[in-house]
């Protein structure tokens, strides 16, 4: 192999994922990083692969559709999925992670390998001639967005994420809150704060007249996956009850009940945020409300009135690119064969989206400068249906998009069965997993001969 150095720009999620795929494959890698030189509004610290928003990585199941790429992505050589796992805190079924922990062993693994060399300083243009891996994420500075738009040719896009409220667990009053999972699955992982319906009437009441803390430049768009609770509810007043406070499955056993389904007019749950668990992060209440309106609404809650919160939610813009038009379904750009781009930079939306995204981006370019054959996924996995998705040509308006059973393509199988969501979903998982494990043997075969 003749070019043995590789750029990779950002340390977030994706950056820090490739460079670590490449650190192993014997390449020197040169890692940028703006950061602590240049914040970006919503991260805190310096550390890699911090995690701004939520602290959870989404399910662990292999029959939800996060929970199956989670799985490709381990099978196909993870390292960030690997320290979320030993970094995981009680969530359920999901995979939530002490975020300071977490970002802290991505950096003592990034300290590990001689041949990573990071770099701190903001990344301004595109080399065409060095190879590349550009995973600089939704808040990537300004000056190489406009590169990246000249060089690329396309307009704008952006919409605009959101950040949960945490408070200490300390303050919560567990006299009227209560210990429980959702229909009791697994542990009891989450505290639950419930309303009855005056209750719930008051800080619906609250929450749509509360004050907004200004947008500035963008005209406000919104990824449905991340919407913040105010902009939920201005949809109606149930909204909420079926959303993010939705009661079914919550019971609080220390009250009797005759009720099979719902206990409680709506629940507010709030899940770990760190490994001591002393900080919880309020599940689903991302907002852009002014911080005394946070607090305001956030003490209306039954079990929170004295909730001392440690951080309010806010609101940031992030960026993202045509991928249809500049993407191939390697990740790589079709005008520079050298560069790469991955990451929600992309367009995808999420934690584990953006890992297996540069996990992937990684894998390709170690293939691109070996002079092998790069890995079309097949949209039978859930990577693979992602990343067709994201370079889909025929879009009339390409938005951000997380994983999903809708982009997976159909199996074959009788429609009557089909119906058991449990039983497709087992199917659906098989398939994709028996198609990764196939990739994993080439990738496996071809570093055996190779030594």
């Amino acid at each position: 192999m003749e070019n043995k150095k590789v750029k990779v720009i950002g340390s977030g999620l994706a950056g820090s994922e490739a460079a670590l795929y490449l650190a192993k494959k014997g390449y020197e890698i040169e890692l940028y990083e703006m950061r602590p030189k240049k914040q970006t509004g919503a991260h805190t610290t310096a550390f890699p692969a911090e995690l701004v928003c939520s602290n959870s990585l989404g399910s662990n199941d292999p029959l939800l559709a996060s929970g199956l790429l989670k799985q490709e992505a381990l099978i196909l050589g993870s390292s960030l999925f690997e320290i979320a796992l030993k970094n995981s805190v009680p969530a359920g079924n999901s995979l939530s992670v002490d975020r300071f922990g977490f970002s802290k062993d991505i950096e003592k693994k990034i300290q590990s390998y001689s041949n990573i060399k990071v770099i701190r300083e903001v990344y301004e243009k595109i080399n065409p001639n060095t190879p590349t891996i550009i995973a600089t994420g939704p808040l990537s500075e300004k000056r190489l967005c406009e590169n990246i738009k000249q060089e690329f040719g396309f307009d704008d896009f952006h919409f605009f994420d959101a950040i949960a409220p945490i408070v200490q667990k300390d303050s919560i009053d567990f006299s009227k809150a209560f210990w429980a999972s959702r229909w009791d699955k697994g542990e009891a992982d989450f505290i639950n704060c419930p309303l009855n319906k005056e209750e719930y009437e008051n800080f619906y009441n609250i929450l749509t007249t509360a004050k907004r803390a200004p947008l500035k430049d963008f005209e406000a768009q919104y990824f449905e996956g991340c919407m913040p609770i105010e902009v939920m509810a201005s949809r109606g007043i149930d909204t909420l009850r079926f959303g993010p406070m939705k009661p079914v499955g919550l019971f609080d056993k220390r009250i009797k009940t005759e009720f099979k389904k719902n206990q409680f007019w709506a629940v507010v749950q709030l899940r770990q945020d760190n490994k001591i668990a002393d900080l919880y992060n309020l599940v689903g209440f991302q907002t852009n409300l002014k911080w005394g309106e946070q607090k305001k609404l956030i003490q209306s809650i039954p079990g929170l009135q004295n909730a001392q919160i440690v951080r309010y939610g806010q609101m940031h813009a992030n960026t993202f690119i045509n991928s249809p038009k500049i993407l191939n379904c390697y990740l790589q750009t079709k005008k520079y064969k050298n560069i790469f781009i991955a990451g929600q930079l992309t367009g995808v939306e999420g934690y584990s989206e953006s890992i297996s995204t540069g996990l992937l981006a990684a894998i390709n370019m170690d293939r691109y400068l070996s002079s092998k054959e790069m890995i079309k996924l097949d949209n039978t996995t859930m990577l693979g249906a992602l990343v067709e998705y994201i370079t889909f040509i025929g879009h009339k308006k390409f938005q951000p998009i997380n994983s999903n059973w809708g982009i997976v393509k159909a199996i074959e199988e009788d429609k009557k069965k089909l119906k058991d969501k449990k039983y497709k979903n087992e199917l659906l998982s098989k398939r994709a997993l028996k198609e990764i494990e196939k990739i994993k043997k080439i990738l496996e075969e071809e570093t055996q001969c190779a030594f």
